[in-house]
């Protein structure tokens, strides 16, 4: 902790029992190499998933490259989402503009491929030369009869959360334009999920096993015209708040829609979302499925995850993610798994967020703000973590370090979210931790050779492949 940046110590609390109290929602500190992305990056990852729409990034073609796929968001339909557009500006453009460019862009792209909407995003190159998108966007949508739609995203604007307040702004514009006509009064839409590995599909089956009815996945696997009618429902679900909230205020204040927050990551808050759900429609058939639902699927995943607890119970882990959501409920699915979380934080938290952090971590948990990785490592280090779970940009500090990474963002290929992204969540955790190659990391070593001692009871059978210690058991595998 001594070696903070003198600039960074207001964002690191370590829990001691008085009320957390963290700078946040700040600029990063220049020179601290943050983990965080750009205003950019925050628009695109949220209006990505959209599938049937047209995505332009009206700039150099590194932006365009830098946010191509950066979500494992899948589509049971369109693919067009897929695709990285861009209209990849040069020095001429940046001297005598790239208006026309755009222009062109956007008309051969709507003729060939014919989307429902196109998003034109702004990079940073756009606010200093000053392209006027807006009127770009209005002259096409007039000629196409499509809605093409602006995102104020200059990368410098701010910080990620800037972008995904600009994303919220497009969407508002489809909001409320489409036919709302024989929408169940059990209605809601999904917001702030966005189906990786199919995690929205999952939500999506539950809720309609409840007898409740998906009006609009905002955005995983999104439809432009169930944005369009989507304040037909009766009550958006927001999970990442962070990235959604922007719109289900906006509608709740035009169009009297209520909003709850919820996290469909672990057994706790995968059962409270639903019941959540089921108590505010207060109807017997609902609350009857609902709770036969949870009562199913919790009995069929109990007993996997006491395998898991039996071999993960002592370890520590270091957590950071983008929206301090995830973390919470990672928290409670790693305290159920017998793992204690050392070290979290997250780049977006807000002080409400970092609060609630501190009511459900223990004692001498450090708790940080838009962490960077020389920061990041010494925490991991200090703390000693068995476990490092973030995104891309944290695997490096894991492996390097010598110790289990789980991947808890975009790019993986496992759904992590539901009952059965509980049991995933186990096994990967798992895996990870007590994988035989830290027998050869010498600062681990010895806490290997431990585990050996005390996990191996001599008959492998239980475990089967995903064994980690059999090779080293003198009973029969």
């Amino acid at each position: 902790m001594e070696t903070i940046l003198k600039g960074r110590r207001q964002q690191v609390v370590k829990k001691d029992g008085k009320d957390i109290n963290i700078a946040c929602e700040k600029q990063s500190l220049a020179g601290s190499v943050s983990q965080r992305a750009c205003v950019f990056c925050g628009s695109r990852v949220v209006l990505y998933p959209i599938a049937d729409a047209l995505h332009l990034v009206h700039g150099p073609a590194g932006c365009a490259a830098y946010t191509w796929d950066i979500r494992g968001a899948l589509s049971n339909g369109p693919q067009l989402h897929r695709m990285s557009f861009s209209t990849d500006l040069r020095e001429k453009d940046v001297i005598f503009g790239g208006e026309k460019k755009l222009y062109a862009a956007l008309n051969e792209l709507i003729d060939r491929y014919q989307p429902k909407a196109a998003f034109v995003y702004s990079t940073c190159i756009i606010g200093v030369i000053g392209d006027d998108v807006d009127a770009i966007c209005k002259r096409v949508s007039k000629e196409k009869k499509i809605p093409v739609l602006p995102v104020h995203s200059e990368g410098f604007k701010g910080t990620k959360k800037d972008g995904y307040k600009a994303a919220c702004e497009a969407m508002w514009k489809l909001v409320g334009t489409g036919n709302t006509s024989g929408i169940s009064k059990f209605s809601i839409n999904i917001m702030g999920d966005f189906n990786i590995a199919g995690e929205t599909w999952m939500i999506k089956e539950y809720y309609e096993k409840m007898g409740v009815e998906v009006v609009a996945s905002i955005t995983g696997d999104g439809r432009v015209d169930d944005l369009r009618r989507s304040h037909g429902a009766a009550l958006n679900v927001v999970q990442c708040s962070g990235s959604i909230i922007h719109l289900a205020r906006r509608m709740k204040e035009k169009y009297g829609i209520p909003f709850i927050h919820v996290s469909y990551f672990g057994i706790e808050d995968m059962s409270k979302a639903l019941y959540e759900v089921a108590d505010y429609f207060k109807d017997e058939t609902v609350s009857n499925n609902t709770r036969e639902l949870i009562q199913s699927e919790v009995n069929a995943i109990l007993p996997k995850l006491n395998w898991y607890r039996q071999k993960l119970n002592g370890k520590k882990a270091c957590v950071y993610t983008g929206g301090a959501f995830k973390a919470f409920s990672l928290i409670r699915s790693l305290r159920m798994l017998g793992v204690q979380t050392v070290v979290v934080g997250s780049q977006t938290g807000s002080p409400e967020d970092y609060q609630m952090l501190g009511e459900i971590t223990d004692e001498g948990t450090i708790i940080v703000d838009d962490t960077n990785p020389m920061e990041l490592a010494k925490f991991v280090q200090e703390k000693d973590a068995d476990l490092l779970i973030g995104g891309v940009k944290e695997r490096p500090i894991a492996y390097k370090l010598g110790l289990g990474f789980c991947d808890h963002n975009h790019e993986r290929k496992i759904p992590l979210a539901g009952y059965e992204g509980m049991v995933n969540f186990a096994k990967e955790v798992y895996t990870s931790t007590c994988s035989p190659v830290w027998k050869l990391v010498p600062r681990r070593k010895h806490l290997y050779e431990q585990q050996v001692e005390t996990n191996c009871s001599g008959s492998c059978h239980e475990c089967e492949s995903t064994c980690d210690i059999k090779t080293q058991c003198s009973g029969a595998a």
